[in-house]
């Protein structure tokens, strides 16, 4: 069969798209919150109330995701206590604590007004990585870049803990070692959140003389799967273990606190 000028150009245009790179696109926000702004970038004060090495984790994190085109964020010192770790308006808390052997590593909290976000909070929790399994720079900066990622409004990558690593701190795994910084997948998610700019700023410049933090939403009793939790709210998703990692209190008003919970193994 004698194939025309069109029919080639036809069949030349379908091998080239079956042999493109397959890119995956960016679905791993947190809902449709975000920080209100004006304009580009956010520029979020993370109160440091973290001791020991974590000064440097979290000056570290910080760093990687700067290299975001749609954030510049400060690390400033804190304004709280690390057993309340309560933000105020417009501000992050960053803390560290032996917050006991309740089975998380780390929490992330954000109080949201409609959609967009008003403050928020990570928690590191040094009951576990004062033990063996989690004293590692590895598993700490996994925690830390994770936690902080979830302020900003991202959620993760991949939920399944067996699955081979992606490469980024967004990515729930057993063996963190590969897992420690965003990767472009994280930013590529950040350009989208943060692509349409709003009429005010919900962030607040870090205070010259230190905050006075919020008060820390406790909620009602919830049903999660398999168990109730009372701390954090309703559980409203699983883990890839099936365990509850996502918990809301409704505030009324269209106001809500949502927290993001890191387990232990």
């Amino acid at each position: 069969m004698k194939m025309t000028r069109a029919t080639i150009g036809v069949i030349a245009a379908l091998v080239a798209i079956l042999v493109l790179p397959i890119v995956a696109s960016a679905d791993h926000s947190w809902g449709s919150y975000h920080w209100a702004r004006i304009s580009n970038p956010l520029t979020l004060s993370l109160g440091d109330n973290v001791s020991g090495n974590w000064d440097q984790h979290l000056a570290d994190a910080n760093s990687d995701w700067n290299l975001s085109a749609v954030l510049n964020n400060s690390v400033d010192p804190g304004r709280t206590s690390p057993r309340t770790c309560s933000p105020g308006a417009g501000l992050v808390e960053i803390c560290n604590r032996t917050y006991g052997f309740n089975g998380w590593l780390g929490v992330a909290g954000i109080w949201v007004s409609g959609e967009h976000v008003t403050k928020g909070y990570v928690k590191v929790n040094d009951s576990y990585f004062n033990t063996s399994t989690y004293n590692t720079p590895a598993w700490r900066q996994l925690v830390m870049c994770q936690e902080i990622g979830h302020v900003f409004g991202l959620a993760h990558q991949d939920e399944d803990f067996d699955n081979p690593n992606l490469g980024t701190c967004m990515d729930y795994t057993s063996s963190p070692e590969s897992n420690q910084h965003p990767n472009q997948h994280d930013y590529d998610q950040l350009d989208l959140i943060y692509a349409h700019p709003d009429s005010f700023n919900s962030w607040a410049p870090a205070p010259v003389d230190g905050g006075s933090g919020g008060g820390h939403g406790k909620g009602k009793k919830g049903n999660a799967p398999g168990l109730v939790i009372s701390e954090w709210g309703k559980a409203i998703s699983t883990d890839g273990k099936g365990r509850p990692d996502l918990f809301e209190v409704d505030l009324d008003n269209g106001n809500k606190v949502f927290t993001h919970v890191f387990w232990a193994d």
